[in-house]
Order: C-alpha cells, then structure tokens, then sequence
C-alpha cells in the first residue's frame, strides 16, 4: 500500500497513544502523541480515530467542543524532525455575534501540516500543533449565516429597525436633520 508521497505504508492502523492521566473520575486523554519506534524507517505511518477534544483548549476561545477530535494524518521521521500531514476536524458549539443564539459548526483543518525537532524521547506529542491550527481556524466573529443560511435578527434590533423605518416613511430622517445644520451662505 502506498502512501501519500508515494513511500509505502504499513497495513496496520495504529492509533495516537494515549497519554493517560488520573483525573477526578478515573482515567482521561490528555494529549495526542505518537510513539517514534513504530514509524517505519524512511516511510510514513498511517493514523485514524478519535480523540478527546478537552486539551484544545476551545473554550477559551468561546467554543465547545460537542464531537471529539477526528483525525487522518500521516507521519513520518526526516533529517532529525517529525513531520505529520492530513486532516483535523471537530464540532463545536459556538454564539452568533449577531443573533447571541448558540449554533454549531465543524471546524476543520485540511489540509494540516506540521513538523517538530525530535526531542530525544520515545514519544511526540502533537497536541500544541493541532490545537494552534484548530484556533487559527476558529471563526473570530461567529455568524450562524457564515455557512449560506439565513440569519434572524433579535426583536431589539427589529424594534430598532422598525422606528428608523418609520422615521424615513414620515419625511423626517436622520439626514434632515443634519441639513438643517448645514450653514447656509448668503
């Protein structure tokens, strides 16, 4: 089986390892890492799953996450550096800045690219450089409308759309009343 750049792959499906960590209710995944002795000399390893989402960090960038983090990625060792190539993507929750509804969207990072210096342990974690990406991806003003459907307005603004509407229809407009400021040359 080739791979992506054309290095031969193997085909098993190994997993990112996880890093497990006592937490209050047991045991929880806290980061992505990836064990070096199973990439093949001078090839790329193949890896699919699901991860948790929580050491992203979304919520501090007002997003939360409601699927776990999915990942394709391909990894491979060169010239004393890890590399990894292939795609990211989880759903979150997050507040249109317009209607301050909540509304939920798939982040997704393809194509994700990313290379490190080995550290001289048998692990690597990829955790900083996906959760970079995931946030760079973010929408910094989220609009449910982003996406192509329409977005509804609160009642505040349609009380305020409505009384400049009327202003208008009655002749007497904002723009009147700066015209009548205008000074007048004689």
């Amino acid at each position: 089986m080739r791979g992506k750049f054309g290095v031969a792959r193997p085909t098993v499906k190994p997993c990112l390892a996880p890093a497990l960590t006592p937490g209050i209710v047991g045991w929880y995944v806290d980061a992505m890492k990836v064990h070096l002795r199973q990439i093949p000399q001078g090839q790329t390893l193949h890896l699919e799953g699901e991860e948790n989402p929580g050491p992203l960090g979304l919520e501090e960038a007002g997003a939360t996450p409601v699927s776990p983090l999915r990942y394709s990625l391909d990894v491979g060792l060169s010239d004393g550096g890890l590399f990894a190539t292939g795609r990211l993507e989880v759903r979150v929750r997050l507040r249109c800045v317009a209607t301050l509804e909540d509304f939920e969207k798939d982040i997704v990072v393809d194509p994700f690219a990313m290379q490190m210096e080995l550290s001289g342990g048998e692990l690597m974690d990829l955790t900083p450089a996906a959760r970079e990406d995931i946030h760079l991806v973010l929408p910094p003003h989220p609009r449910r409308d982003d996406g192509g459907g329409s977005t509804t307005r609160p009642a505040a603004y349609e009380g305020a759309s409505r009384a400049s509407q009327q202003g208008s229809a009655g002749g007497s407009s904002a723009w009147d009343a700066l015209d009548k400021l205008k000074p007048t040359s004689h």
